[in-house]
């Protein structure tokens, strides 16, 4: 038993160095209320992402060109559509001229034997 005091004592001493080494830094982050809870204050946390507000493009506006030997062009508010016409004096197929004089040939009344001597000679022309 008379060797387990100093040996008690030493530890006590060894905890008590380790507790005041260490217990200098969280001495700062913790301190007690009047009933005695340490109460822990939270570090705070990183500051909040850049909020950046895109640009939003305008429906009137011309487009913007990113090459360096163009200028931006203008816009024309009112494009004339451009008219392809046809020539008018193509000359319809044989099938089509057919097609048009058995409908001529309904359309006045002809029988199906009248129609069919009706639309050869229509045809012809």
């Amino acid at each position: 038993m008379v060797m387990q005091k100093p040996y008690l004592l030493l530890m006590a001493l060894g905890v008590s160095i380790a507790g005041s080494m260490n217990g200098g830094a969280a001495v700062a982050q913790v301190f007690h209320t009047p009933g005695g809870t340490p109460v822990v204050v939270p570090r705070p946390g990183p500051p909040p992402p850049a909020i950046t507000v895109p640009t939003v493009p305008q429906m009137a506006s011309p487009p913007k060109f990113e090459l360096g030997n163009t200028s931006p062009s203008l816009v024309d508010p009112n494009p004339q559509p451009q008219v392809n016409l046809k020539p008018l004096s193509r000359k319809k197929s044989f099938g089509d001229r057919v097609t048009r004089c058995l409908d001529q040939g309904a359309a006045l009344g002809l029988g199906p034997g009248e129609r069919s001597a009706y639309s050869r000679a229509c045809a012809q022309q």
